[in-house]
């Protein structure tokens, strides 16, 4: 999958659920899924018959969308979760919640994974004391995440060091005041909360 530079709105609506790409705008009246949630296109709003691999095609599509992880990644980490013990669907995603991107966005730090994906591109993180600045970076139980040293003055820092963690998922946690946080445990099912039926892509890949 090419990378998508089109309006991220859109693809809420391709998929007809919100993926919450753009942050606080997607909680708001005024968000275009709100108004619109036909999918795009001069006959969007006419299509209605999808078949079985359709369907699990769609459910592929909105994962990937979900993590911001284009198809050769994504495959990857089916691949991953396939070798490991336990449920193959499951293990996909606690693999993709593990990326380092997501636990940013987690911890409330982006408001975004794209903005969250941004700022650990920028190296502004270590982990465990060591810089690192690969998104797809996958943490393990325990290890602690922290803004780096000389990046905490920064303007952006200042203003998470005063906000209150809210919803924060419980294998999780984060101290805005030291900017640091920590892995308490592996993700499992019960902490992803996006709508995804992960049966289907096991499905759809295993063909």
């Amino acid at each position: 999958m090419a990378v998508y530079r089109d309006a991220k709105c859109k693809l809420c609506r391709r998929e007809g659920a919100k993926l919450f790409l753009k942050g606080e705008k997607c909680y708001m009246e005024k968000c275009p899924f709100n108004k619109r949630p036909t999918p795009p296109g001069q006959h969007g709003a006419g299509r209605k018959k999808v078949s079985e691999y359709g369907l699990q095609l769609r459910e592929k599509q909105k994962t990937k969308r979900i993590y911001g992880v284009q198809e050769g990644q994504f495959h990857h980490y089916y691949e991953m979760a396939d070798r490991m013990r336990g449920i193959t669907g499951e293990n996909m995603l606690s693999l993709l919640e593990r990326r380092l991107d997501n636990v940013i966005f987690r911890m409330g730090v982006g408001a975004s994974r794209t903005q969250a994906r941004q700022l650990v591109n920028h190296a502004h993180f270590t982990v465990n004391g060591r810089t690192v600045n690969v998104p797809s970076y996958i943490v393990k139980a325990g290890d602690v995440i922290a803004v780096k040293e000389n990046r905490k003055k920064n303007k952006f820092f200042e203003q998470i060091k005063t906000m209150k963690v809210a919803n924060m998922p419980k294998w999780l946690e984060f101290d805005p005041e030291k900017l640091e946080g920590k892995v308490l445990a592996l993700p499992t099912r019960e902490d992803v909360d996006s709508q995804i039926s992960e049966h289907m892509i096991v499905e759809l890949y295993s063909k």
